[in-house]
């Protein structure tokens, strides 16, 4: 049985709804990222990764290079596991507050110019197509795989920290969630 690692970024240098769109690691996240990397590679052979895919924003593709670098594979970049969409109608100013209203509900009540529940569908897509990787995603991203996989409707079920690894396993009948990585002590509200 195939397994799946799907990692949420280490800390980045700005917060959503900063300046910088993309921030990259600070100090901390890039010392979770070196930490992830080792945890990753202690597994037992049949789990551990072989390959590295991420998103393609800045602290996940910093967060996946110590293991890439380790494997000696390159990163693979699958746009489909980055940040959820922002309507392109909202200002950047306006994301912090938009997010807020969707973590506090249902997929298929968010606001906006996407249809959510086929954006959450791609996300496992992208995910299930990746046996045997570790995959670097973002926080809604990884709620959107592990929404699927119970069959259930709220945006956030899961507050996954910092470099929580997530372990699921693939099979003829899909995606079976194995262990919930860790999750933040704290809301990301």
């Amino acid at each position: 049985m195939p397994y799946v690692h799907i990692i949420r970024h280490g800390r980045p240098a700005a917060v959503w709804g900063g300046v910088d769109d993309d921030p990259g690691l600070d100090e901390t996240g890039r010392a979770q990222a070196r930490a992830a990397a080792r945890s990753l590679l202690a597994l037992p052979e049949e789990s551990r990764p072989t390959a590295v895919a991420s998103s393609p924003l800045r602290r996940c593709r910093e967060t996946a290079e110590p293991l890439a670098k380790a494997l000696g594979v390159d990163v693979e970049i699958v746009p489909q596991v980055g940040e959820i969409p922002t309507p392109a109608s909202l200002a950047h100013a306006q994301r912090p507050a938009w997010l807020r209203a969707a973590f506090a509900g249902d997929w298929a009540d968010i606001k906006g110019d996407l249809d959510y529940e086929a954006w959450r569908r791609a996300v496992a897509s992208a995910v299930i197509a990746r046996p045997g990787a570790a995959i670097f995603s973002h926080f809604v991203a990884i709620n959107a795989v592990i929404s699927m996989i119970a069959g259930e409707d709220r945006v956030v079920g899961f507050r996954p920290d910092h470099t929580s690894i997530t372990t699921l396993s693939t099979g003829p009948h899909g995606l079976v969630l194995v262990e919930r990585g860790a999750e933040a002590a704290t809301s990301v509200l």
